[in-house]
This record gives structure tokens, C-alpha cells and sequence, in this order.
């Protein structure tokens, strides 16, 4: 069980940048790996972004690929997700979520969430 806490979300405008951050507690948290996912109002929940804690391989939904980044603070058991060249359409609440499967797309494999943090974008 990995217990997660997102911050770093809020109001920017269109091309702007945030620095999500997902910190994570518990036992064994280099065995999981950390997901992004985002649901905007009226949609389903997508996937964003994955990251595997133990072997640093990371994977991003096409809508983001160039624009949003992975990365670790080790010593604070943190993963963040850098957003840059943030559109409208990037507006949602934004989970992180832990899998003791690899990083995947699929909402099923994973199991701990945190609470979301909302981004809103305007433009």
C-alpha cells in the first residue's frame, strides 16, 4: 500500500508551466510505479503519464508528449510532473496513482490514489 499526496495545481494561462508534485509514503515504494491520470469535467478519466519508480522507464499519452515530464526527488519519495505549454484542454483534476505493475495506460492496474489536485487553464 502506497498512501499519495498531490499538490502544485492552480489557475495559469494558456503556455504558461506547473510543477506537479505526488509524494509518496509507505512501505516498498520503489516496487510501484507512479501514474499520472487527469479527468476534466464531463469526461472520463485519462491517463497522462507513468513513471516506474525502480527502473526510471516512463511513458506519456500523446496529448502530452513534449510538453509534460517526469521526474524524482528520491531522498523526499516525490515524483513530479513538470507541464509546460499548458493548453485549455490540459484543464482537470489531476490524480497521482500508484501500480505495482510497470507504467500503463490501464486504470485497472492501479491501486492507490491520491485525493487530485485541480489544474485549470485558461486562455
Amino acid at each position: 500500500q502506497v498512501q499519495l499526496v498531490e499538490s502544485g495545481g492552480g489557475l495559469v494561462q494558456a503556455g504558461d508551466s506547473l510543477r506537479l508534485s505526488c509524494a509518496a509514503s509507505g512501505r516498498s515504494v520503489s516496487r510501484y510505479a507512479l501514474g499520472w491520470f487527469r479527468r476534466a469535467p464531463g469526461k472520463e478519466r485519462e491517463f497522462v503519464a507513468a513513471f516506474a519508480w525502480r527502473t526510471g522507464t516512463s511513458s506519456y499519452a500523446d496529448s502530452v508528449k513534449g510538453r509534460f515530464t517526469i521526474s524524482r526527488d528520491t531522498a523526499k519519495n516525490t515524483v513530479y510532473l513538470q507541464m509546460n505549454s499548458l493548453k485549455p484542454e490540459d484543464t482537470a483534476v489531476y490524480y497521482c496513482a500508484a501500480s505495482p505493475r510497470g507504467p500503463t495506460t490501464d486504470l485497472s492496474l492501479y491501486t492507490d490514489w491520491g485525493r487530485g489536485t485541480q489544474v485549470t487553464v485558461s486562455s
